[in-house]
């Protein structure tokens, strides 16, 4: 069977999507680096009670293996060791009274430490 131009295409997986809010507060680090960076690139550090933690850094260029995500103008670089259990994460970016920062949705957290700064899957 022969594909037609009018054969729809699915859209392209993302390895992690991002909220709005996310996206916002990725385009305003991006914005005032003190460098030029082509994005946030997230790894995975071992560290904390459950073993894992996530790890942003300004990436100044895009590694030989990063997993380049484009979403709502931002851009986010995953390195080749976080790529396994990053999938399926979903990036947001919360505001309280105490605290701010980046909140990741990992579908493959098997649990969290207390203090909610490291996990394991």
């Amino acid at each position: 069977m022969a594909v037609t131009e009018t054969a729809e295409r699915r859209p392209a997986f993302k390895a992690v999507t991002l909220t709005d809010a996310a996206a916002a507060r990725i385009r305003e680090l991006m914005a005032r680096a003190d460098k030029p960076i082509v994005g946030l690139r997230i790894a995975i550090s071992t560290k904390g009670c459950s073993g894992l933690s996530y790890d942003i850094q300004y990436a100044e260029e895009k590694g030989k293996f990063d997993e380049v995500v484009e979403d709502k103008g931002a851009t986010v670089l995953i390195e080749p060791k976080a790529q396994m259990y990053l999938f399926g994460t979903e990036i947001d970016w919360v505001e309280d009274k105490l605290q701010s920062g980046f909140v990741f949705r990992n579908p493959n957290e098997k649990g969290r430490c207390g203090c909610g700064e490291s996990f394991h899957v």
